[in-house]
């Protein structure tokens, strides 16, 4: 299952996670308590999807659990020492073609916040 983290295509198929043990825990956390983790993990390390991808595949294994037609998110920190609260978040809903595609383009190298931003988020004016 592929998911994109900011301008960054994770493959969630890579995860090892125990299935009972991953369970349990899944069900104990609310969608809210999740957004907040992402904020707080944002605040602390606000490349976290470059610096710490495994940290960044866990928050995506974790929304993708709790809303299974979520495919991207969009964590926004206006500057390093930022307040989690601070954080914005943005949620999509990629097709995996979509996605594959992106992927695709990040293997080569051809996948920037940019491209991401035309394709997917349309932050920025044309």
């Amino acid at each position: 299952m592929l998911f994109l983290m900011n301008d960054v295509v994770l493959d969630l198929a890579e995860m090892k996670l125990t299935p009972r043990l991953t369970a349990d825990r899944f069900r104990a956390l609310s969608f809210p308590s999740i957004m907040r983790m992402g904020q707080e993990l944002y605040a602390e390390t606000p490349l976290l999807h470059i610096e710490r991808p495994n940290r960044a595949m866990r928050l995506a294994s974790l929304i993708q659990a709790k809303a299974p037609t979520i495919t991207g998110a969009l964590f926004v920190v206006p500057g390093f020492d930022a307040d989690p609260q601070e954080v914005t978040i943005r949620f999509a809903e990629l097709g995996q073609s979509a996605l594959e595609d992106l992927k695709t383009r990040q293997d080569e190298g051809d996948l920037d916040m940019l491209a991401c931003d035309r394709q997917v988020w349309r932050r920025l004016a044309a």
